[in-house]
């Protein structure tokens, strides 16, 4: 795992500023503390920082072919790298190293473009190729690994690992997008392809670009969730295969050099892929947790259960549950604003496992496959109506009985009506985009001023999820939420999450559930197996019946929280107060004062629990004071 950079000059060949280079590179050293490399051509610089995992000798980059003329850098992982190093040898490539590297190498060298479409792995990559004096640039399936690029008005193309590596370049301008504005408020971060700045972008997941002298010539994608229907398989075939698929996927992401170990929440996800990793290793697996003091966001007995049975070299540690030392943090560590809050317990068991393991595996991506979020639930029970009543008669019932019903914050989910009357007031893409936004469409031009109104110009980040439902390959209403997932919310939090707050640390983590050939195979099971009633993850459960204990698979989901209404009452609230009311928030002129105030007394009353929202101004506060940018357009 590692962190690569670059800058590709447009429409010249001057020569790439070796200290300017070197700077934008080692701005992501904690990416790869093991080594660093350069590669400067005409017109041309790359930059990489190093985290050993596999060859360790070896394996040193930028690496180049043997005639001198391509030359790569490489973030992440080719797990299937075994067998296409095979298949080029017998094609008559000679290998140097045992590195994946290498292979990859190879296999642009006889594939060109189409070597992406033999990768097994998460990877994001950049090639020069003298040959035909252009840079191929490429990013995994699913978008484990990042990558941002921007083309600025001295010509240099410049792409790195993190923004910050962008940022560095001293010609890249800090402007603000206001559309990414708006959807960072919907949506807690910003979704690809933008970024916060105007003209600096995120290459999507499964993206393949080419850069010539003249600019961005393509961008295609190479691979998506295809939700075709598998061959008729009874249920017990499936939940078989399923531990089949699932063992191999956790197999082939135990290769490494380096001390290896699993996250286990007490979760079914990271619990199955524990149970996977014991059955295939002759040692204990290493496992590490957190404990929180509070009860109600602690999971560690279950994380017990299973190091217990498994017998795995467990290590625990509590948290303070009012550690607020990392706040500040994360705007460096996220470059951009970023509003999950379970940020702060991932770095912290980011930073323990890092004192065990350099590599670790880890249960992400498992509700989105399985349907195990509740939200697909609500969903589906609220597409019944909408199947029931036309739109038009439905806008008149529930829109009317949306804008009167109190918003019950505290009261039992079956009394918090006003949003299910609103979402079956929607259309069905509209209506997941209301269930999923942070600041709810009612709830947006509130908080925004005249002025970011105009330069919105009517914008509305639903169009986000209306882009991708426009080519789902599927119609089924719970199929297509997860497709609106895997391009989103899996991608631009989750994986986001994840990536930065492991590799704040040197951390490798690996995801055994969205190995793209278990997601495309998962995608075609029918939908009833995923969502069984009220029973998310039910082909899982049922498959890991002989794994896991009952009582761990069926007790009510968690989740990895932190208390953010209670910090916002309590310690917390005059520092709260302060920064939403005054400060780089309050001077940037694009919030309504009136609105920030009436959502901070309405929470500090206990009348609303205002915690996301207000968690979400709190993160976009923090993000202007770290970053500092320089204005906002349209």
């Amino acid at each position: 795992m590692c962190g690569i950079s670059g800058i590709f000059t447009l429409h010249n060949k001057k020569p790439i500023d070796e200290s300017l280079l070197k700077k934008i590179t080692d701005i992501i050293a904690h990416r790869g503390p093991d080594e660093s490399g350069l590669f400067r051509a005409d017109g041309v610089g790359l930059g990489h920082r190093r985290l050993s995992i596999i060859d360790l000798a070896s394996g040193q980059q930028p690496m180049l072919s043997e005639d001198k003329k391509i030359a790569l850098v490489f973030n992440g992982e080719i797990y299937n790298f075994v067998a296409l190093r095979d298949e080029l040898a017998n094609l008559g490539h000679r290998f140097l190293t045992h590195s994946d590297t290498e292979v990859l190498l190879h296999a642009w060298i006889e594939w060109q473009e189409k070597c992406v479409e033999r990768l097994r792995g998460m990877f994001a990559f950049a090639i020069y190729d003298q040959r035909r004096d252009g840079v191929f640039l490429a990013r995994d399936h699913l978008g484990k690994k990042p990558l941002y690029y921007a083309e600025l008005d001295n010509d240099d193309f410049v792409f790195g690992s993190e923004l910050k590596v962008l940022t560095a370049h001293p010609r890249l301008q800090r402007i603000m997008d206001a559309q990414a504005i708006e959807e960072y408020f919907a949506y807690g971060y910003v979704p690809e392809p933008k970024s916060i700045y105007k003209n600096v972008y995120k290459l999507p997941p499964a993206s393949a670009m080419w850069v010539s002298r003249a600019g961005i010539e393509s961008i295609r994608t190479f691979w998506d969730v295809s939700f075709q229907a598998r061959p008729a398989l009874d249920q017990k075939q499936a939940e078989q295969e399923l531990v089949e698929r699932l063992r191999e996927a956790v197999k082939i992401r135990l290769m490494s050099e380096v001390p290896l170990g699993a996250f286990l929440s007490g979760g079914v996800d990271s619990s199955s892929v524990v149970a996977m990793m014991a059955g295939l290793s002759d040692k204990p697996v290493n496992t590490c947790a957190i404990s929180f003091g509070d009860p109600a966001f602690n999971e560690t007995v279950y994380a017990q259960q299973i190091a217990d049975r498994y017998k795995t070299n467990h290590f625990v540690r509590e948290v303070d549950p009012n550690d607020f030392s990392l706040i500040d943090k994360l705007a460096e560590v996220y470059d951009e604003p970023y509003a999950d809050s379970s940020a702060l317990p991932t770095y912290r068991v980011c930073q323990l496992a890092r004192e065990r393991v350099t590599v670790v595996l880890s249960g992400d991506g498992g509700d989105e496959n399985l349907a195990g979020y509740r939200r697909y639930l609500w969903h589906m029970r609220e597409e019944r109506m909408r199947q029931t009543l036309p739109l038009g008669l439905r806008k008149a019932i529930f829109g009317t009985l949306g804008k009167v019903y109190p918003k019950l914050d505290f009261a039992p989910r079956f009394l918090r009506a006003k949003a299910t009357f609103q979402g079956l007031a929607r259309e069905s893409v509209e209506a997941y985009f209301h269930a999923v936004s942070i600041f709810k469409d009612d709830m947006r031009p509130q908080l925004a001023s005249n002025e970011l109104r105009k330069l919105l110009a009517g914008y509305h980040a639903g169009e986000v999820m209306q882009r991708h439902a426009a080519k789902a390959p599927t119609e089924h209403p719970m199929s297509l939420v997860q497709y609106l997932d895997f391009k989103t919310y899996l991608v631009g939090d989750i994986l986001t999450k994840v990536d930065r707050a492991s590799m704040a640390h040197a951390l490798e983590v690996r995801v055994p559930f969205l190995d793209a050939d278990f997601v495309d195979w998962m995608s075609g099971l029918p939908p009833e197996w995923k969502l069984n009633g009220s029973d998310g993850k039910h082909l899982l459960k049922s498959a890991m019946k002989s794994y896991l204990p009952h009582d761990l698979m069926y007790r009510k989901k968690m989740g990895f929280a932190v208390p953010l209404a209670n910090w916002f009452r309590g310690p917390l609230r005059q520092t709260l107060e302060q920064e939403l009311t005054a400060g780089e928030l309050h001077e940037l002129g694009l919030f309504n004062p009136r609105y920030i105030r009436h959502l901070l007394e309405q929470h500090f009353s206990g009348v609303r629990d205002y915690s996301a929202p207000l968690w979400t101004l709190s993160m976009f506060a923090r993000f202007l004071r770290y970053a500092k940018p320089t204005g906002v357009a349209a």
